[in-house]
């Protein structure tokens, strides 16, 4: 059973958040972290080893998405509070946090910034921050998306007016992804659909906080982390996730072979067995 609300922050500022066994505390609690743009809806294609390892999904739209109200100028260091808050709302206490794409950062933010909280850390497809040492940032990324983020590095002008004269780029995606796309991650329409239609604020708002200060250092993560990452990804290239497991002092890496940025996510299962076993 999914069920949906909303929780008042202290700002004043809503979240809209889902949770799948409201009330169970016998359940690990997972909070999802969607991607950009999506809803916060928590992936169905996983609830099946959700429910075999008695894991509780706990999610929210990140401001701008959804229900959630806009909040202009968000860091990627706001997810720890916004989690923070959900999680008070809900009376759990200790929780474990599990992002995929955009999803990643903010994955981590809790991990730095909640470490008597968070369990454990999964960041599939993740970035790394936009001033990592050594790190090539755009190298591999499709040349689409790295318009878009060296816009947004531009500042919001810079990339409203990108936004306005951009278009869908499939090859982003590789044949795997695409295939991914029309099985069983096709549930990847439900979020992203609705986010595209509402307008581009919200994606813009991530995009300004992907490449600015994220608010936190990924080495505070004390946590176990696991990173999955494609090595075939187009969208964000596997030199990120290496880039931060070499970061992390308690982190694994898996690359899979021939996986893109969507078609990774059919390991994911295997990334929750993880995750129940460090928590």
């Amino acid at each position: 059973m999914l069920t949906e609300s909303d929780i008042e922050l202290a700002d004043g500022h809503t979240l809209h958040t889902y949770d799948t066994a409201p009330g169970d505390t016998t359940r690990l609690a997972v909070f999802w972290h969607h991607g950009t743009p999506n809803l916060g809806s928590p992936p169905a294609p996983l609830f099946p080893a959700a429910d075999r390892l008695g894991i509780r999904w706990i999610s929210y739209d990140r401001p701008g998405y959804g229900g959630s109200t806009p909040h202009p100028g968000r860091d990627v260091a706001s997810a720890a509070t916004h989690v923070a808050a959900v999680a008070d709302a809900l009376g759990i206490d200790r929780f474990a946090v599990f992002g995929h794409s955009g999803g990643g950062p903010h994955a981590l933010a809790c991990g730095a910034l909640l470490p008597h909280r968070v369990l454990s850390v999964v960041s599939v497809s993740g970035m790394a921050p936009y001033d990592a040492e050594g790190l090539d940032w755009f190298a591999g990324m499709t040349p689409s998306g790295a318009a878009a983020l060296r816009a947004a590095a531009e500042g919001r002008a810079a990339r409203e007016a990108h936004q306005a004269r951009a278009e869908y780029d499939p090859e982003m995606f590789t044949p795997a992804d695409h295939a991914a796309l029309a099985g069983e991650w096709s549930w990847l329409n439900s979020v992203v659909g609705p986010a595209v239609a509402a307008g581009p604020a919200a994606q813009i708002d991530d995009d300004l906080a992907y490449v600015a200060p994220w608010g936190f250092d990924p080495a505070q993560v004390t946590a176990p982390v696991l990173f999955l990452h494609g090595n075939q990804d187009r969208v964000i290239p596997c030199a990120h996730g290496q880039w931060l497991a070499r970061r992390c002092p308690a982190a694994q890496l898996r690359l899979t072979p021939g996986d893109g940025h969507i078609s990774v996510l059919n390991s994911a299962a295997s990334a929750l067995d993880w995750l129940h076993a460090q928590s």
